[in-house]
């Protein structure tokens, strides 16, 4: 009897051509009153991809020789959660430097810088690896009016940890690269965030962010233009967050 099963014997939903327009799990079907075997087996090799992703590590090599065309100091700091499984555990030990990282720090600290940007690892270092180097060829020569501090790597870092940074390099604006909580239909989902005036004990509502950045969700050239507008409207109402509107491409009546 069980040789007579066939892929045949699906039964498709009625709103599966909805999945041409979405990577979600849905309109999976179903063979008898079960889950096909095959989606089965695709949502326990998404949820291996989101667990390797929350464990991967920053390729600070790659990033750094990549970073070279910048021409800027390149930091590679520390949280103080020094291993992965604190990380995840102590979320409080991710947004703090660790005392040998603010030590690094402060010998570029006399100077004045307009914005820092920081690449933290988060709960995906993948998405930094691939997808940070390509946003960061679209924005950096926009943003030449403006004195850049040097870029700072972070390993297992959390999204305020770029209170501290930007309030030891005394920087106006931080924005931070992390990577995204990893999802059964991304892994590899690359956030922004940008903070005004960075100081340590900020909360999420003085944040813009700008999420899932990626070849298959935001891509880059549409990303950078609403990093870049952000930026420009920061700078200019000296704020960020809950009062910083993203009105770009807005239509007025």
């Amino acid at each position: 009897m069980l040789s007579n099963i066939s892929k045949n014997s699906i039964q498709p939903d009625a709103w599966h051509s909805l999945k041409a327009f979405t990577a979600a799990r849905i309109a999976l079907g179903k063979t008898g009153t079960a889950i096909p075997l095959k989606e089965i087996l695709d949502f326990k090799l998404a949820f291996a991809h989101a667990r390797d992703a929350v464990y991967s590590l920053l390729d600070t090599q790659q990033l750094s020789t990549e970073l070279e065309i910048f021409n800027l100091p390149v930091y590679s700091l520390q949280s103080n959660a020094d291993s992965r499984p604190i990380y995840l555990q102590r979320p409080d030990l991710g947004r703090q430097l660790n005392n040998e990282s603010k030590n690094k720090l402060q010998d570029s600290s006399n100077e004045q810088f307009d914005i820092v940007i920081i690449l933290a690892d988060g709960l995906s270092a993948e998405a930094v690896n691939k997808n940070v180097f390509s946003i960061l060829q679209l924005l950096m020569p926009a943003l030449q009016q403006y004195a850049i501090a040097p870029i700072v790597m972070v390993q297992n870092a959390r999204v305020a940890i770029g209170d501290e940074i930007g309030s030891i390099l005394k920087a106006k604006l931080s924005l931070i690269f992390i990577g995204e909580r990893p999802g059964l239909s991304s892994s590899d989902s690359l956030g922004a965030y940008l903070t005004f005036n960075p100081t340590i004990g900020l909360t999420d509502e003085s944040r813009n962010c700008i999420s899932n950045i990626r070849p298959e969700g935001l891509q880059y050239d549409l990303a950078t233009e609403k990093i870049l507008y952000l930026i420009q409207e920061s700078m200019r109402l000296q704020l960020s967050g809950v009062r910083l509107k993203d009105n770009a491409g807005s239509i007025e009546n």
